[in-house]
């Protein structure tokens, strides 16, 4: 299943001006790859940052929002942002299940 993590975080908590934040931020990766498996994260799709509206945009296949909302806390990205986890769908199987309708 395909899911959206978006996470925002402000200004004076930005990578770009918080120490704390940006060592925090620069272990992510490794630690999303290390705990991969124990969170039933099949794979990370996408890793994009809009870095003035301060937001990280996570594209991942996963078993379920509880798993990725416990490797949210584990990697450290809930202690600087607020996140949001949102179920999405391809677009084309969206749109095959339109024309079948």
């Amino acid at each position: 299943m395909l899911f959206g993590v978006f996470a925002i975080h402000s200004p004076d908590l930005c990578p770009m001006n918080n120490k704390n934040s940006k060592k925090i931020f620069l272990e992510i990766q490794g630690k999303m790859k290390a705990t991969q498996k124990k969170f039933n994260i099949t794979k990370v799709l996408g890793f994009y940052m809009s870095v003035l509206e301060h937001e990280w945009i996570i594209i991942l296949d996963a078993k379920s929002a509880h798993d990725i909302e416990q490797m949210c806390i584990h990697v450290g990205i809930s202690t600087t942002s607020t996140v949001k986890i949102v179920p999405i769908n391809d677009m084309q199987k969206v749109m095959q299940a339109l024309k079948a309708t």
